[in-house]
């Protein structure tokens, strides 16, 4: 199994960023996934994660501003990332109970 994280980047404070995980070798939908980030010094941070009947559930940082779902294919799972703050800024990593991706950088200057 596999998870490659994408669509990471630099963005201002207010703006957007859409995050994509590709999933090699398992149905997306037939698992929880989940997205973390960490931020330099910190420790690893919870973001969302989407169960199988497709609930979700949300940090309460992100809770209004982020959106986790997955496509009907199950093969990619998304983060969408709106009313970005600098405290944002971390490298997301996308995750099942035993994988985690490679990590994409998101950095939210003021």
């Amino acid at each position: 199994v596999q998870l490659q994280a994408s669509g990471g980047g630099l963005v201002q404070a207010g703006g957007s960023l859409r995050l994509s995980c590709a999933v090699f070798g398992r149905t997306v939908r037939n698992y929880v996934m989940g997205w973390f980030r960490q931020a330099p010094g910190k420790e690893r941070e919870f973001v969302a994660a989407i169960n199988l009947s497709g609930n979700t559930f949300y940090a309460d940082s992100v809770k209004g501003r982020f959106t986790i779902s997955k496509d009907s294919a199950g093969n990619t799972l998304y983060l969408q990332m709106n009313s970005l703050k600098p405290e944002d800024t971390a490298v997301y990593y996308c995750e099942d109970a035993d994988h985690r991706g490679q990590g994409t950088q998101v950095t939210v200057s003021s």
